[in-house]
């Protein structure tokens, strides 16, 4: 049969087809421009930058003395492009945060299944500091993003001993963050003075086999880890780098692989905003994590990372501004992954 196109027109045709393709999966294009970013912050900021609902966490006292006025929103898009908004200097332990960036480390070292087989990825359906929870399950199903999973999971970062562990997490977070992180020495003072409950934890799965290291130094390594210092733009980078599936969208590192951030995102959902991740993910369509610290991030895939600090919590121990200001932005920007437009 005859050919009914040159080999150049051929080309031009695939090549029009293709853009045609991209274009469709990547609508939200036009949702995030410069303008309509930059209106959407604004905006947000404003709006919500008078609540005065919740207050700091207070179980670790040096928690209960940070400023709780602080409110600063960043948004960092895969193309490395950084939005900030409010105080966004001004910086807070990452606490519970630390959790996604140290299971994706575990994740990309030793693969998918072994954080399935090793600590679990189920949401516990208790608390995120529950003891019950181990005992029910006798240390199986102890989900990354809450304590007992947690610890855990940070008992496997690759290391033989403390030092080498630490300087795992300490580069990966540097990496994730695009910029030299470090611990805040009050906070880690003060939460290693009040987690007992934390090594009873690591103690107890301990005993159920589901520590991987010494459970002294995994609960210390664990508690140094939340006192990490970040600002709203070093979250919002971190975020950001999931989105762009484990690259820093401004360094260009490779961090973690996208086979690994596939089987991150899905954690957060489940997990990410403790009691209240399926309230979140109802709201938002966004993979979340928040911490204690004041911040919350959320995850656009293939889009942008977003984090907002203000330190003042609601009952489920979740940044009320910062709940506030992700669920207007993901609505603003067309940024809810389930939001699903039908074919006519």
């Amino acid at each position: 049969m005859k050919n009914l196109f040159s080999t150049k027109q051929l080309r031009v045709i695939l090549a029009v087809f293709a853009i045609a393709v991209f274009a469709a999966n990547v609508s939200f294009a036009q949702e995030l421009t410069k303008a309509n970013i930059e209106a959407a912050i604004n905006e947000a900021y404003e709006k919500f930058k008078n609540v005065s609902e919740g207050k700091n966490a207070d179980y670790i006292p040096a928690l209960a003395e940070v400023n709780s006025n602080i409110f600063g929103i960043a948004l960092v898009t895969v193309d490395g492009q950084v939005y900030e908004k409010g105080d966004i200097n001004d910086k807070v332990s990452i606490q519970s945060i630390s959790k996604v960036f140290t299971m994706a480390m575990v994740i990309d070292d030793l693969g998918p299944q072994a954080i399935m087989d090793k600590v679990g990825v189920d949401a516990t359906g208790q608390v995120f500091n529950s003891i019950t929870a181990i005992e029910q399950y006798r240390g199986k199903e102890m989900n990354p993003c809450v304590n007992p999973g947690a610890i855990a999971t940070t008992s496997l970062v690759k290391g033989s001993n403390y030092d080498e562990k630490w300087n795992n997490i300490m580069t990966a977070f540097d990496g994730f963050a695009g910029t030299k992180l470090e611990v805040n020495q009050p906070v880690y003072v003060s939460e290693a003075e009040t987690n007992q409950r934390n090594q009873a934890i690591a103690h107890l799965l301990f005993a159920y086999e589901r520590m991987y290291f010494d459970p002294v130094q995994s609960t210390d390594i664990y508690t140094k880890q939340c006192a990490i210092n970040v600002n709203a733009k070093d979250l919002s980078m971190m975020a950001s780098t999931l989105a762009n599936g484990g690259v820093n969208p401004v360094t260009k590192k490779s961090i973690v692989s996208a086979e690994t951030v596939e089987h991150v995102l899905p954690v957060m959902v489940t997990a990410g905003l403790y009691d209240d991740s399926g309230i979140w993910v109802y709201k938002t369509g966004l993979p979340g994590k928040s911490g204690v610290g004041g911040g919350i991030i959320a995850v656009a895939p293939g889009k942008c990372g977003i984090a907002v600090i203000s330190p003042p919590l609601d009952a489920a121990g979740n940044s009320v501004k910062a709940q506030y200001v992700i669920q207007y932005l993901s609505e603003k920007l067309g940024l809810n992954m389930y939001s699903i437009q039908p074919k006519k």
